[in-house]
């Protein structure tokens, strides 16, 4: 892109904007907490580095990352993301929208393309996001549909993927499977050749039957680790079952990927998680964690799937921008089918 060109892409209101100018509509929170710490305000635009891109943010996802960044829960993440309060004020992970601006070093996108992905506080009129944390909308796709696809898509393609290195064929049981990441792990078990069995209510059976599953438990009145059913991969999303039900849910040599659960501790949040690394060295099954990347490829890889008609976000209801609060009201509450989105 020419000088002239880029300069103009960026406009006069990225980032330190005059007054009156460049400000957009945000929803930010200045210390952690519960919902009421949400609000909506006017701040200036983000600036971009040089290898950042500049969306203009048409939908965002809401998601349990999104939840954890509010509370400040686990305390470990504060390390990360500010002791006392969040260094980046904004709400917000997954984006869809349309490119604003690009950094000097960025190549992969030019100005109007439409984007999805991991940005910086995404409940914004725009945010900023790395180059390599974002790819090409699926066309296929509105925009509330691809902004509930980054965060939870790619939990789930890595934990059956990478973590849970499953093959065609094997047999994959998903706790939680009607819920975000749950709606895309039941699709892309079945895309990747496996037989599945989604664990979920009983308001939620028909949903998670429509995503692919072949079979359901309703965890009201089974369970799933009652010792007649045996899978090669579990990989746990929700209800904090231990170790010990996984593992007789397991054949002798099946791997339990253990990702889930709002009760691992207060500190760090991972106290099952690390259980069952620890546990690992001494048992003939494979029990390991889920520890989740933000990469550029792996969202390619899920749009490739989209497009081929493989995989369908699951979006349950979408809230105003001015309406975050309700929206994360119903995430908490366990409401949701699937994904919820802002939209702008």
């Amino acid at each position: 892109m020419a000088k002239k060109e880029q300069h103009e892409a960026q406009g006069p209101g990225v980032g330190g904007a005059e007054p009156g100018q460049g400000l957009m509509r945000a929803i930010v929170q200045d210390r952690y907490g519960d919902v009421e710490v949400l609000h909506p305000t006017r701040i200036n635009r983000p600036r971009i580095l040089d290898n950042e891109v500049l969306v203009r943010v048409h939908a965002a996802g809401l998601d349990r990352g999104t939840w954890h960044m509010m509370t400040g829960r686990p305390y470990l993440l504060r390390l990360i993301f500010g002791f006392r309060k969040p260094r980046n004020p904004v709400a917000g992970l997954d984006l869809a929208g349309t490119v604003e601006a690009v950094g000097a070093a960025v190549t992969r996108f030019r100005v109007g393309e439409e984007v999805f992905g991991f940005g910086k506080g995404s409940f914004a009129d725009y945010a900023a996001a790395r180059e390599d944390k974002l790819a090409r909308k699926p066309a296929g796709l509105s925009f509330e549909q691809a902004a509930v696809v980054p965060v939870s898509a790619v939990t789930a393609l890595q934990g059956l993927r990478d973590a849970g290195r499953l093959q065609a064929g094997q047999k994959v049981l998903i706790t939680g499977a009607s819920g975000g990441v749950g709606s895309y792990a039941v699709q892309l078990a079945k895309a990747m050749g496996a037989e599945v069995t989604g664990v979920c209510s009983t308001a939620k059976a028909a949903l998670v039957r429509s995503l692919g599953a072949d079979h359901v438990i309703d965890y009201l009145r089974e369970d799933f680790a009652d010792g007649t059913r045996h899978y090669d991969l579990i990989l746990d999303l929700a209800g904090n079952p231990a170790l010990s039900r996984l593992r007789r849910a397991l054949t002798p040599a099946g791997t339990a990927v253990v990702a889930g659960g709002e009760h691992g501790g207060q500190v760090t949040g991972m106290s099952r998680q690390l259980g069952a690394v620890a546990l690992s060295p001494f048992v003939r099954q494979r029990l390991t964690m889920l520890a989740a990347t933000q990469k550029a490829a792996d969202l390619e890889r899920v749009a490739e799937l989209i497009d081929a008609g493989e995989v369908t976000p699951c979006l349950d209801l979408t809230f105003p921008l001015d309406r975050a609060q309700e929206a994360m009201r119903h995430l908490v509450a366990g409401k949701a089918r699937g994904k919820v989105a802002i939209t702008l």
